[in-house]
């Protein structure tokens, strides 16, 4: 099914140059765009010399999700989001899990309209305490997303952001302050990694991270774990020291289990033990809240007290039992870093 584009709208964040090209300022592609092209991202048009965003305000998806699934495991846990996306990234990675809609082409996907004023009260109807921007790179439509979250936080829901944190510091800045929660994907810890499987460069993530933490967002990690090809244990530990250093020990870090998809089925799913010894390195490194993600695995599934070591949340899958009141550890009275 085609897509009628009259209705896109001028972008954001960019700039015009001479002989009607743009640049880009929102991802750090940094886009220099001729009359008649896209970015990187496939997503973004120049019209002589006007930059247009051809999915503000459509999606290709929108979902009930636990806020677990994001995954978020310091963030309103046990409660409901709900979760929208469209098309289009900015990365190219060979192994993407959603590449149906990530590498979509405008034009020949069907995306229905969001209206963007409607949010809260479709949040409210589906039980959801929150909205989420997901599943493809949600700065991939900015202008949506900058809108729905101020409307979805003036109305008392919380935000995240599922992102790979490829977006340049003023964008970042502008949503900061409507933006609660940021799941980001640190996918290596090589540059090597980045420009052989995602297309893209390492220091800016980084950086991403970093920012993100200095504005008062909620930041958590996701680092999936492929065989072969990030799961050295030297940059196991280079990226736990850097996550303690660079942000906090604190921080929630999420090892992922690899399955097979997209133009990466020649490796295997990652192995049980490769997971464990992520986790193991990480705290070894000082990291106090590591987990795993895509595998049930019990002991590396649990929120525990830093200090004590006491069950603070108890997890089953993408369901979590809160075993803490007051904000506190019940047995050593250490306060608990998760957000309600």
């Amino acid at each position: 099914m085609t897509q009628d584009l009259d209705s896109s709208f001028e972008a954001m964040h960019y700039e015009r140059l001479g002989d009607e090209k743009v640049h880009c300022h929102l991802c750090a592609h940094d886009c220099r765009i001729a009359p008649g092209k896209r970015g990187i991202c496939g997503v973004r048009e120049n019209r002589g010399g006007t930059l247009y965003s051809l999915v503000m305000r459509r999606m290709s998806s929108v979902q009930v999700d636990p806020i677990e699934k994001k995954p978020l495991y310091h963030f309103h846990p046990g409660s409901s989001v709900l979760s929208f996306g469209t098309i289009g990234c900015n990365f190219s990675c060979a192994h993407c899990q959603n590449y149906s809609i990530s590498q979509a082409e405008v034009g020949r996907f069907a995306l229905r309209r969001l209206d963007t004023a409607a949010i809260p009260d479709m949040a409210r109807r589906e039980g959801c305490e929150g909205v989420a921007w997901t599943y493809n790179e949600p700065t991939m439509w900015y202008e949506t997303t900058l809108d729905g979250s101020k409307v979805a936080s003036r109305a008392g829901l919380y935000t995240c952001y599922v992102t790979n944190g490829y977006m340049q510091e003023q964008p970042l800045r502008e949503i900061a302050p409507y933006m609660g929660s940021m799941n980001i994907d640190v996918k290596g810890f090589t540059d090597k990694f980045y420009k052989d499987v995602c297309k893209a460069r390492l220091q800016p993530v980084l950086d991403t991270c970093v920012l993100a933490k200095e504005l008062g967002i909620h930041v958590e990690l996701t680092y999936l774990i492929i065989p072969g090809l990030n799961d050295d244990d030297k940059e196991f530990r280079e990226f736990a020291t850097w996550v303690r250093d660079s942000l906090d020990k604190g921080v929630p870090t999420h090892y992922s289990r690899f399955h097979p998809d997209f133009k990466m089925l020649d490796k295997p799913p990652t192995p049980r033990e490769t997971l464990s010894r992520a986790c193991r390195i990480s705290r070894e490194a000082g990291l106090e809240h590591v987990y795993v993600g895509n595998i049930h695995q019990p002991d590396d599934e649990q929120t525990r007290c830093a200090k004590c070591g006491t069950t603070l949340i108890d997890r089953a899958g993408f369901v979590s039992h809160i075993l803490f009141k007051d904000g506190k550890c019940p047995e050593c009275g250490t306060p608990v870093p998760i957000v309600l």
